[in-house]
Order: structure tokens, then sequence, then C-alpha cells
């Protein structure tokens, strides 16, 4: 058997899209989730899972680590792809890993590279989602895009981004193993940017959700950092990378962050590390309960609300 297993947002899916462009695998089962649907190796679906063949994309090899040495006790062949936390790697001749820690990369452009350029497009898509936005520009020109080519690209990364963001599935327009399967039509992304009626519904909607959050005031703080506290609805919890992304490119020598509310009253944040200094996101993230993520950007799934003076105090120390 074959599965391929991927974070849900515009980086994992632009990832496995640009794999299965070179190497088609069909029958492969797909299994993913919201954007902080992250403990992928631990789905039912692979409770018994032995000698197949496994792709993983785009999530916390610290995360999944019980599930990924359980899967390669049962004899399972497994590539993981992926930028987050992943310390140690396991020592395993059955396991390939391709993990970059930098700030500066994400799971697209990791496997551009691997495949030497073939579907850079895509990379592109995938690191504008990740809010590279130099990194995508630098691949762009290297491409000879021009400018309405490239926005299209941003446009499409930002989008599948976007669409990844909920507390469940219910939040999203579209289950992410759906859009993956809309996206794989396409080897052109730009065909896919002007064919698409995916894309349109998830402009629509982000038009209409980016209206509420711009009308969302600044929480207080003290200092060059921003806050900003959206309230317990599916459109704050869909709109909330992007809207942290756009604010973090507004004022990029501050630290964002975007706390959400949760239905029983526990606290959702996204952080954005300074764009000028990107470092220490996932530290900070990690002092608290589910907290995880990387160095440019991180969140905390389920922060109780009587911790959160201590996360604005830490929040503001680490970026001071």
């Amino acid at each position: 058997m074959y599965f391929d297993i991927f974070n849900g947002d515009g980086d994992g899916i632009c990832a496995l899209h640009q794999l299965r462009l070179a190497e088609p695998q069909p029958e492969a089962v797909c299994i993913t989730g919201v954007k902080r649907d992250i403990k992928l190796l631990a789905k039912p679906e692979l409770a018994e899972t032995e000698d197949a063949m496994i792709t993983v994309l785009d999530v916390s090899l610290d995360s999944n680590r019980d599930g990924l040495l359980e899967l390669l006790a049962r004899n399972n062949t497994i590539q993981y792809i992926d930028h987050h936390a992943a310390e140690p790697i396991p020592d395993n001749p059955l396991l390939t890993a391709h993990i970059d820690l930098s700030a500066d990369t994400c799971t697209s452009l990791i496997v551009n590279k691997l495949l030497s350029d073939r579907f850079a497009a895509w990379a592109v898509c995938g690191a504008y989602g990740d809010n590279l936005h130099v990194q995508a520009e630098k691949l762009s020109a290297s491409l000879g895009l021009k400018e309405l080519q490239i926005n299209s690209l941003r446009e499409i990364g930002e989008l599948l981004n976007y669409n990844g963001y909920g507390a469940d599935i219910a939040d999203l327009h579209f289950e992410p193993a759906e859009l993956y399967r809309a996206v794989s039509k396409y080897t052109d992304p730009l065909a896919f940017h002007s064919e698409s009626p995916e894309l349109g519904r998830l402009r629509d909607g982000f038009r209409n959700d980016m209206e509420r959050a711009m009308a969302v005031r600044e929480y207080p703080n003290t200092g060059k950092n921003r806050l900003y506290f959206f309230p317990d609805e599916a459109w704050a919890r869909r709109v909330s990378g992007v809207f942290a992304n756009l604010k973090a490119r507004e004022k990029m020598d501050a630290a964002h962050a975007l706390i959400t509310e949760n239905s029983d009253s526990s606290l959702r944040i996204s952080v954005r590390a300074p764009l000028n200094d990107k470092r220490d996101a996932v530290q900070l993230c990690k002092q608290f309960p589910t907290g995880g993520g990387r160095e440019a950007a991180a969140g905390i799934n389920s922060l109780p609300a009587e911790m959160l003076d201590q996360f604005i105090e830490k929040f503001n120390s680490t970026y001071p």
C-alpha cells in the first residue's frame, strides 16, 4: 500500500503535488486534516499498517515521533520531508528524511530542490502560502515569470493556505484532501488559477472573511509588537493565518500574535516572529500546553485563558 500524509495547508498541498507530478501514485491513500491537525501518523487508518510505502510532508517530526517509530517498527518505508521541529531524527534504514529547519524555507521549496526545479511554479505557490515572499520572488525571477503571473501564483498559495485554517473540517470551504485532488488535475498552476471553480469559491470566501478581520482593532499591548483578539466564529478561524501573515509583512520589525477564542473558552494563538528577525516562535509556543511550530511561525492550539497574561509577557520578552 501507499500513503501520502500531508499538512492540509498550501505548503503541504503544493509539496505533495510536485512529488506526484514527478512520481504519480494514483493508488495512494491521502491522510490530512486542518492545518493544526498535525499528529497525522497517529491516525486510525495507520494503526495496523505494515510493509507500506509512506510519504510524509509538512508536519513536525517532533509531534509525530511516537507514530513514526511505531510505523518503522512495522517495517514501513517512510520518506519524510519537512521544515518543522525534528530533533533528533531517528536513525533507521527504512527512513529517508529531508528536513531543513531554516526559517527561510518550506516543504514546497525542499521538494523543489529535490526535483531540480521540475515543477518550480508550484513551489512558488507553496512559498507564498507560507509567507516566504522573498524566497518566492527569487524563484519566480529565476523562472522568468511576469508580474501578472507571479501575482496569480501568490494568490493560489495564499488561498490554498487560507483554506487550511479552522478548528475542524466544518470550518473549511473544502476538505484538504478534496482540494488537493482539485489541484492535482493541473500541471500548470496558471491554468488552475484561470479555470478552477474551487479557487473562485476560496477567493469569494477570503474576501468576505478579510473584510471582517480588517475591522478588528489592535489588542492593547506595550512596545512595537502587535496583538489581535478574534471571536469564536468560523470566519475568524479561517482567516487567522493569512491575516497574521499580512500584518507581519506590514510591520516587519514587530512580532505578531493573533488570539482566537475556542468554543471551550481556551485560546488558539498564532505567532509570527518579526520578518526581519525570524527566530524563536516555536521556542516561545512550546513553553505552553499544545504549542509547536517553527522558528518564524508557530502557535498554541488550546491555551488556558488564565495563562493569557503569562503568554503576552513571554511574547514581549522574546521579542523586546
